[in-house]
């Protein structure tokens, strides 16, 4: 997102506290004159001194492994954080744009997901505490837009993938090609007959710019709508690879959603947005990335603490 909006001739600032994030991903922007870095927590209070346009809110935990490790920091930053860059939103007189995302469907009795689904979320089952931090990000981002008429967009995301990708952070794509790369069988939890449909992330880049720039308030699903069982995925990085792990099962993760497919009309529609990266391509160009990775950061198993700095 920082590359796309330099690349559009906006001045960006980036703001991370760096529990999930690694400044390796930006070190390329720091000589740019329009782009600055804050280390800061959005959960508590935000301040820029100078104007704002556009504020884009992306942060949270993203993956299991971090949300399950760090659940009450996830709920903040879903509530507090949202809440704090709401008000500087409104104080700005800046659109926010809200990264929310499929987990809002839950384990989904509609199929494909549209918009209008309420979802099928357990509240207090473990991946509440991310599923209903975003649920709740939604709901006052559409009341600041309702009540204060803040200018709010909300997106969708669905499995989102490519380069700069964090190994060893448990969510599909990287978790098999480290264990590919590793030599390691291939870990498939449940059957694998449960699906997923992946995004590659410039199509999500793309997405996410031309919602922020539309005049559409409501939630708009940005995300792959092809669809693939994971057991099935699993024989493509196999082969995607060249390597000849045998795939191995495990149990299935509770309120592991069994669906994920996005149904992207209003993103056609609205944003005349659809996906243009196969999943054969921008899956070569992300194996390209994690192939260029030392051995260290193949074997690196990650442990952060709330300080956002690495513990080995």
């Amino acid at each position: 997102m920082c590359d796309r909006f330099i690349a559009e001739g906006y001045h960006v600032i980036a703001m991370d506290n760096l529990i999930t994030g690694d400044l390796k991903n930006i070190e390329h922007l720091f000589r740019h004159e329009h782009f600055e870095y804050y280390h800061h927590d959005v959960t508590k209070f935000v301040h820029v001194p100078d104007r704002l346009d556009y504020i884009l809110h992306f942060a949270s935990p993203a993956s299991p492994i971090d949300y399950l490790k760090i659940p009450i920091q996830t709920l903040k930053v879903g509530a507090l954080g949202t809440h704090n860059l709401l008000g500087l939103a409104k104080e700005k007189k800046a659109r926010i744009l809200i990264a929310s995302t499929s987990e809002v469907y839950g384990d989904p009795l509609v199929h494909p997901q549209t918009e209008e689904y309420y979802g099928n979320v357990n509240t207090i089952g473990p991946r509440g505490v991310y599923d209903e931090a975003k649920r709740f990000q939604e709901s006052i981002t559409m009341a600041y837009h309702r009540f204060h008429g803040l200018e709010t967009r909300i997106v969708r995301i669905f499995n989102t993938y490519g380069p700069r990708m964090r190994l060893n952070d448990g969510r599909v794509i990287p978790a098999f090609m480290g264990q590919a790369l590793r030599g390691e069988d291939l870990t498939v939890f449940g059957d694998g007959s449960q699906t997923r449909s992946f995004c590659y992330v410039d199509d999500q880049v793309e997405g996410i710019y031309r919602l922020l720039l539309s005049d559409y308030a409501l939630p708009v699903n940005i995300g792959n709508p092809h669809e693939i069982t994971i057991r099935d995925f699993a024989e493509e990085i196999i082969k995607l690879t060249g390597t000849d792990q045998k795939i191995v099962f495990k149990p299935l993760p509770k309120d592991d959603p069994m669906q994920r497919q996005p149904d992207i009309t209003k993103a056609r529609e609205i944003l005349g947005w659809e996906p243009q990266v196969g999943r054969e391509e921008g899956m070569k160009k992300t194996f390209d990335y994690f192939r260029t990775l030392s051995r260290e950061d193949l074997e690196r198993k990650e442990h952060r603490d709330f300080s956002g700095r690495n513990r080995r």
